[in-house]
């Protein structure tokens, strides 16, 4: 696979929506500067700060980390060896789906020891279904903090802040949809 340009997805994207590096920057809070070299690839972006560039932008998280849609993913089947993924800081996130072009997202979220997916609970439109396959995985949901165990699951609504923690000492696996997508 080719090295992906993230910054140049975003200008893309921020120029789609006739925003300003400052309109984009100051929607996502962080400096111009800071944008600017995320966009020319001098600086690599944390997941939390392209989650805030894909909610500013309403852009799918996932549409930052595809150079392009395959016509091949148009088929029905993933196989398990051609998911698309995003994997930062102990957290592997990948696509269920064959694109992103579908009513609902279906992923399989893992997470390493001592990682979470956000730093800080972010919410997003879609309404959410999760179900821990193996492990413990702490969810923070509105300031309330949830221990899920393996065979657990939880609805979380849309615009609900929430992430995943996994404070134990083995991998934990979630697999979870999100209707309409919204990642």
């Amino acid at each position: 696979m080719n090295e992906l340009k993230i910054g140049q997805i975003i200008r893309k994207f921020r120029k789609e929506k006739n925003l300003t590096i400052k309109d984009l920057a100051e929607q996502v809070n962080i400096t111009s500067s800071m944008l600017s070299q995320i966009e020319r690839d001098l600086a690599n972006p944390s997941l939390n700060t392209v989650r805030g560039i894909s909610q500013a932008l309403d852009i799918p998280l996932f549409k930052f980390f595809m150079e392009h849609e395959d016509p091949k993913s148009e088929e029905f089947i993933v196989r398990s060896d051609n998911r698309m993924q995003i994997i930062l800081d102990g957290t592997n996130y990948q696509l269920l789906t064959p694109t992103l072009n579908t009513t609902i997202e279906f992923m399989l979220l893992t997470l390493e020891p001592g990682s979470k997916t956000v730093t800080n609970p972010t919410s997003h439109n879609g309404e959410e279904v999760a179900y821990v396959i193996e492990g413990q995985i702490e969810l923070n949901l509105e300031g309330s903090s949830h221990l899920l165990d393996t065979g657990d699951s939880v609805k979380i609504p849309p615009n609900t802040r929430h992430n995943w923690v996994n404070n134990g000492d083995s991998v934990t696996t979630i697999i979870f949809a999100v209707t309409p997508p919204d990642f």
